[in-house]
Order: structure tokens, then sequence, then C-alpha cells
């Protein structure tokens, strides 16, 4: 064996742990990318079964909107796999295997824009650009424990949206508070 870690898509290992984030992307432009949640893989298979008993949709966005956020998203995990020196990934029609972490990121963003206006877009990505990592991470796990069902956009949801899409941040180099704004403002149905 040459050492090197055999990956797939976007740095999912699943000798690691078979926890990961399942993008699938219709070839139909007017079809809806979804994005799945799953704890197992099937080794040796072309395409993975998706068994809606247990790998859970987290969102879908009109292709549209995808394309808009794929290319900042696939920038944003190949630099970080390169720092691993680890092989990068692309976006490809069908489906697309991404590491766990870099799942709830991606997620996260995507709840944030799944029904905005494709104008404020660039806004959502610039505030989630200016989070860290882990931001991302414990705002994910706080919205999923919430309200991370496919359908269900109250509550933590919907402070992920405003947060995102409606706090610009006009310095690249400031942080966005999002915590302050997200305890601010009042977000009950």
């Amino acid at each position: 064996m040459n050492g090197k870690k055999k990956t797939y898509g976007f740095g999912f290992n699943p000798s690691e742990s078979q926890h990961h984030f399942l993008v699938v992307i219709p070839k139909s432009d007017t079809g809806r990318v979804i994005i799945f949640e799953r704890f197992s893989w099937q080794e040796g298979v072309e395409v993975q079964k998706i068994d809606y008993s247990i790998d859970k949709p987290k969102v879908e966005l009109d292709k549209k909107k995808w394309k808009l956020i794929e290319g900042v998203l696939e920038e944003e995990f190949n630099t970080r796999l390169k720092q691993e020196k680890l092989p990068t990934g692309r976006w490809k029609i069908g489906q697309n295997p991404v590491h766990r972490l870099f799942g709830k990121e991606m997620v996260l963003l995507a709840w944030a824009i799944e029904d905005c206006d494709p104008s404020v877009v660039p806004t959502a990505v610039r505030n989630w650009k200016g989070l860290s990592p882990e931001e991302r991470w414990w705002l994910f796990t706080m919205t999923n424990a919430a309200t991370g069902g496919l359908k269900d956009r109250r509550g933590w949801r919907k402070a992920i949206k405003y947060a995102l899409t409606e706090n610009p941040i006009e310095d690249s180099n400031r942080q966005m508070d999002i915590f302050d704004l997200m305890l601010r403002r009042k977000i009950d149905d």
C-alpha cells in the first residue's frame, strides 16, 4: 500500500468514518439538488442506494441556487484538503460524497438560501465565509437538533436564513457576530 488515504468526492474516507453527506446533482437544469446526511457506505458500488428510513435528506435547492454556491464550496473545501495533502474534489452530475464536517458547513449555507431571493445569495456566501469552520459546525449542530428535517424551516433554521442573508458584511476582514444577531432577533413561529 502506498500510504495514501483513499477518499471519495470531497475528503470522504469511509475507512475513518462512514458518516458523510451525499449531494445528488440532477442532470436536468430544472431538477433539484438534494443533500443527504448518511451513516453508512456501500463499498464497491458505483451508485449508493438511498435508504430513506436511515438516510436523511437535509435540504433541497433548485439547480440555479446550487450553481450560485457550488464554486464557493468547491474552492473552500479544496483549499482545506490541499492543506491536509489530500486529493481535491469536483462537483459532478450524480452523487458526490462529502466529508461529514464539510457537509455540516455546506448544509448550513444551503439552509440559509433555500427560500431566499437569489439576489441575496452573495451576502449569504460572504457571511458564511466570515465564520470559522468551528462556528459553522456549531450552528449546524444547534439548527439540526431543532429543525434539521427537509421541510421544518422554523426556529433556528429561520434564524440562520436571516443571519446569513440579511446581515451584510461590508469589510471582509470583520467577522460577523452571528451569535449576537440571533440572540437579538426573535424568531418564533
